[in-house]
């Protein structure tokens, strides 16, 4: 890929915010070797949770696929503040997401694409990545979505 992230993520609007802090006894990222691993990121936007509540009753797949851009967006912030630099990345590994849900609802996999869809378009075929999506009863402050990652870096 030509461009870099930076400019992929300046094309498509999106600025990175800073990179969210502990909210209890963990890191944010920890690295180890070539990989690097996020601890799950929720759907803040401007600090503020984005889609709240259960997938097939408060939330429907549309908002819930936003929101999942929304935890993607903030993985990539974590990882800039681990890295420095969004180029080191090699690879984007896996993404493994939660989605609030209820009982009956099937679409994890589409909410899911809110986040892929959002890594390949800004890291190119270093954002392909493999992927868990599974459905919960509940999330951390109520949301929707929170998704962790897999990085291989330089």
């Amino acid at each position: 890929m030509s461009e870099t992230i930076e400019k992929r993520l300046s094309d498509l609007g999106v600025t990175l915010p800073v990179a969210a802090t502990p909210a209890a006894t963990y890191v944010t990222y920890c690295r180890t070797g070539n990989l690097l691993f996020t601890a799950g990121q929720l759907p803040l936007k401007d600090g503020k949770l984005h889609a709240s509540g259960l997938l097939g009753r408060d939330v429907d797949t549309a908002a819930g696929k936003e929101a999942a851009k929304y935890c993607a967006i903030n993985l990539l912030a974590q990882a800039k503040a681990a890295l420095g630099d969004l180029e080191t990345i090699h690879r984007l590994v896996k993404i493994t997401v939660f989605v609030a849900s209820t009982p009956d609802f099937v679409e994890q996999h589409l909410v899911a694409n809110g986040a892929s869809d959002f890594f390949v378009a800004v890291l190119g075929d270093r954002g392909k990545h493999a992927r868990s999506s599974v459905g919960t009863t509940s999330l951390p402050l109520n949301a929707a979505v929170e998704i962790e990652a897999i990085f291989e870096v330089e």
